[in-house]
C-alpha cells in the first residue's frame, strides 16, 4: 500500500459549544460551515476506502454512506432554517 502524506488542519474552537443559545445568524453560519466541511471529509473517506480491500473497505464505505446521510440531514435543516427566515 502506498503512503499518502496528507495534512489537514482544523480550527475547531467552538465558543458556542457551552450550550448557550446562539443567534439565528450564528446557527445558519455554523450549519453552513459544517455542511461544507463534512462534505470534504466524506470525499476524503470515500477516496481512502478505495485504497483498502476486503472488509475494511466495505466497512469504511458503509461509514461514508452513514456520514453522507447525516450530512444530508444537516443540509436539510439548513435549508429549512433559510426558508423559515423568508
Amino acid at each position: 500500500m502506498s503512503e499518502n502524506n496528507h495534512t489537514h488542519e482544523h480550527d475547531h474552537a467552538h465558543e458556542h459549544a457551552s450550550g448557550e443559545a446562539t443567534s439565528r445568524e450564528e446557527t445558519l453560519a455554523l450549519l453552513s460551515y459544517m455542511v461544507h466541511h463534512n462534505k470534504h471529509h466524506a470525499e476524503e473517506l470515500s477516496a481512502l476506502s478505495k485504497s483498502l480491500s476486503g472488509e475494511a473497505s466495505s466497512s469504511l464505505q458503509k461509514a461514508v454512506s452513514a456520514f453522507e446521510n447525516g450530512n444530508a440531514e444537516l443540509e436539510r435543516a439548513l435549508e429549512l432554517m433559510k426558508k423559515e427566515s423568508c
